[in-house]
């Protein structure tokens, strides 16, 4: 890959980056063609249903013949609710194709780029960090259809406590962390939280300042014995957000059933069961059409749901200070098993003056 080459990429990054929060369940998707050193067209999937970004490139150009394509991803090679962008490729005669990642999706996965070939269309596979990012949560739930991709939110002191006295609330982190957590809220099709943090903070969980994007935004609040106050913010309609969702057990709905006139409450598991089942939390939400969750729960729905290895990536902030006192309340509570995965960083970066780490989660 040519300097050239990088240059355009990182246009069809750009513009795949513009549908983050909008494509679900698809993956957000950048295209470029370029002939003779320049840029003829390009374009970015907006939302599920509407045209995908190599058509709508393949639009602006109106004649792509000898052209190179810039993509973030594999063309499709199948028909859904479009038809297959591979072949639109090879009736446009284009040259050249720089492909960001492949399609994790069965459907495709390897065809877009077998046909292309196939049509003599010369076709490098570059399988760049940038074009993998941008599907990560794609690619887990086009695989594991039973539960939605899950990122797991927290903020901790240098000592690793969240606060320094129990049912208290307590800023951590500075202005630049909070603005990254927004983003983080863009990108996911809902936020979730345990009751705990709803009945301790009270939080809108909200975008501030309030982004437009295709899909609504959704509020989740995972409940088990107790519930929370029908008049929790949480449960304020809100312009472009969807009726909050309380998930909660299915053998205590006598305790929940106040809060079915303020939102949507699912019951999971089995008709006797007072216990939160997690994963079958994460099915039914599944069923709904949620694909993507950040959760910024507190310590025990954290732990809860890293032992159950519902979580697929951690984004961890870290405060400049150290709250340690005999009530300090630890970023992480104890887990019934004891047992948790490890969490494989893969970046640590400053965020003002708190540090942040990502990463995936790995099996112990």
């Amino acid at each position: 890959m040519n300097a050239s080459d990088r240059l355009f990429l990182e246009r069809a990054f750009e513009l795949a980056r513009r549908g983050v929060g909008s494509t679900s369940p698809n993956p957000p998707v950048g295209a470029v063609l370029v002939r003779d050193g320049a840029i003829i067209g390009e374009g970015y999937h907006h939302r599920a249903g509407a045209d995908h970004a190599e058509i709508e490139a393949l639009r602006a150009a109106n004649d792509a013949s000898g052209a190179t394509l810039y993509v973030t991803l594999e063309p499709c090679n199948h028909i859904g609710k479009t038809p297959p962008c591979a072949a639109a490729f090879i009736q446009a005669r284009i040259a050249r194709a720089v492909i960001g990642t492949c399609d994790p999706n069965p459907l495709t996965a390897g065809a877009g780029i077998a046909a292309l070939k196939a049509a003599g269309i010369e076709v490098e596979i570059l399988d760049t960090p940038p074009a993998r990012e941008l599907i990560e949560p794609f690619k887990t739930t086009i695989r594991v259809e039973s539960r939605p991709y899950v990122a797991l939110k927290m903020a901790s002191s240098q000592d690793g406590f969240i606060t320094s006295g129990p049912h208290q609330t307590q800023w951590l982190t500075g202005e630049q962390s909070r603005g990254f957590v927004r983003e983080l809220r863009i990108a996911h099709d809902a936020v979730m939280v345990g009751a705990g943090t709803v009945r301790v903070d009270d939080p809108l969980l909200t975008v501030r300042p309030m982004h437009g994007r295709g899909q609504p935004y959704t509020r989740i609040v995972l409940c088990e014995t107790e519930s929370v106050a029908a008049s929790s913010r949480v449960f304020t309609p809100v312009e472009r957000y969807e009726r909050t969702i309380v998930v909660a057990p299915a053998g205590s709905r006598t305790v929940f059933t106040p809060l079915e006139d303020v939102a949507d409450v699912l019951y999971v598991g089995r008709d006797g069961d007072v216990q939160l089942d997690l994963r079958s939390a994460l099915r039914s939400l599944r069923e709904r059409g949620v694909t993507s969750i950040l959760c910024e729960g507190g310590p025990t729905l954290a732990a809860r749901l890293l032992e159950a290895d519902c979580i697929d990536r951690v984004y961890w902030l870290t405060a400049p200070m150290k709250l340690a006192a005999p009530g300090a309340v630890p970023v992480l509570a104890r887990t019934p098993n004891g047992t948790l995965p490890s969490i494989e960083f893969e970046r640590v970066e400053p965020l003002g003056e708190d540090m942040l780490a990502t990463g995936i989660v790995r099996d112990v």
